[in-house]
């Protein structure tokens, strides 16, 4: 035997290495998945605030020719009914704009969300297709009288 104790089979300063190794992979498992829950946590809480600040704005546009004191009341009661807070309300005309507030352990992000009619050219109004694509589709719709027998007067 050349310089190892008895019993050890030849490696004395090794022993209780894995017992070390797995402890640190334990605690860097425990560090990722903590990481994971603090994102996932922070993605269900700017979901509730955008789906809040949506349907408040929906309601908001709803009453907006009722005032704003009622459109905005109804807001807050519909944020507050999907566990939110409604931080901002404005309503001009028929169009409503609200900033929800959604609180979910440490997070609290704040969403804005606008809802109103289309103006004449429909939710599209000032937007171009972009070079190359074609325009919006329409259906064929029935046809029309038929023109006069013999082809064009």
């Amino acid at each position: 035997m050349t310089g190892s104790a008895p019993g050890t089979g030849g490696r004395g300063s090794d022993r209780g290495a894995a017992t070390v190794w797995a402890a640190f992979a334990a605690c860097a498992l425990c560090v990722v998945f903590g990481a994971v829950l603090m994102l996932g946590q922070a993605v269900a809480a700017r979901h509730r605030a955008g789906g809040a600040a949506d349907m408040a704005a929906l309601a908001a546009a709803d009453r907006a020719l009722w005032g704003e004191a009622e459109a905005c009341a109804v807001a807050a009661r519909v944020a507050a009914a999907q566990s939110a807070e409604l931080v901002r309300c404005a309503v001009r005309g028929e169009r409503a704009e609200v900033t929800a507030r959604a609180a979910r352990g440490p997070y609290r992000p704040e969403v804005r969300s606008r809802a109103g009619p289309g103006g004449p050219a429909g939710p599209r109004q000032g937007l171009r297709d972009p070079p190359g694509l074609p325009g919006p589709q329409r259906a064929p719709g029935p046809p029309g009288p038929p023109g006069p027998p013999g082809g064009s007067p």
